[in-house]
């Protein structure tokens, strides 16, 4: 139900990052090192080992990913001393990162999301309507992982507790309007948006510009 790639960094220090990356829907876990998202991340020297990793679908749909990556990927790199864990997820993979960071808070340093998939439009319309992500939602329209991520989100803006979450998007992006909503939950220097939609293309770009901002340094 869950395979994966891992990337070690060349560069030698006693304090490593482990960055585990989440694909989109219909992606594969080797499009991150062909994409150059491995390489940028790594660049300069940066002791960031990598894991690409490739969930089966049906682990969204009943919301077991936070529990499967738990078990199969980051129990295993905490028992090999790891102690900075990233997350990177991208659209459908975006939502497993907040889904995992919501089950294990105190193990996360931080989430990278690009063009993360929040919910249905159903879902995002009936947010616009009773104050944006942070605010209330009819649980009847929502799925059981929906419920789980905005829950969350509401406590992490509430006590203002919790891993550093970056997020990039694509101003044309059929999912911008909530990442617009979660923009404003979040300082203005972890956000990057910019022109283009939902692909490669524009995520390559939020990729470097965040990287820019130098997450794994703050």
């Amino acid at each position: 139900m869950l395979s994966w790639v891992e990337y070690p960094a060349a560069a030698a220090a006693t304090e490593r990052v482990l960055l585990v990356m989440l694909p989109a829907a219909g992606m594969q876990a080797h499009e991150f090192l062909e994409q150059a998202f491995v390489a940028d991340a790594q660049a300069g020297g940066h002791a960031i080992d990598i894991i690409a990793v490739q969930p089966d679908m049906s682990l969204y749909l009943d919301g077991g990913i936070a529990a499967a990556l738990h078990d199969a990927v980051l129990q295993p790199a905490l028992a090999r001393s790891y102690r900075r864990i990233w997350l990177l997820g991208i659209s459908l993979g975006g939502m497993g990162a907040l889904l995992y960071a919501a089950a294990q808070q105190s193990l996360v340093e931080g989430v990278i999301l690009l063009a993360p998939f929040l919910g249905t439009k159903g879902t995002i319309a009936a947010l616009a309507k009773t104050g944006g992500m942070a605010g209330p939602v009819d649980c009847s329209i929502t799925t059981v992982p929906e419920q789980r991520l905005l829950a969350w989100l509401r406590e992490y803006v509430a006590r203002g507790l919790g891993p550093a979450i970056y997020l990039g998007y694509g101003e044309d992006d059929r999912f911008a309007p909530g990442h617009r909503m979660l923009a404003e939950l979040l300082p203005m220097d972890r956000v990057a948006a910019g022109p283009g939609g939902h692909d490669w293309d524009c995520w390559r770009g939020l990729w470097r510009q965040l990287l820019d901002r130098k997450p794994f340094e703050s």
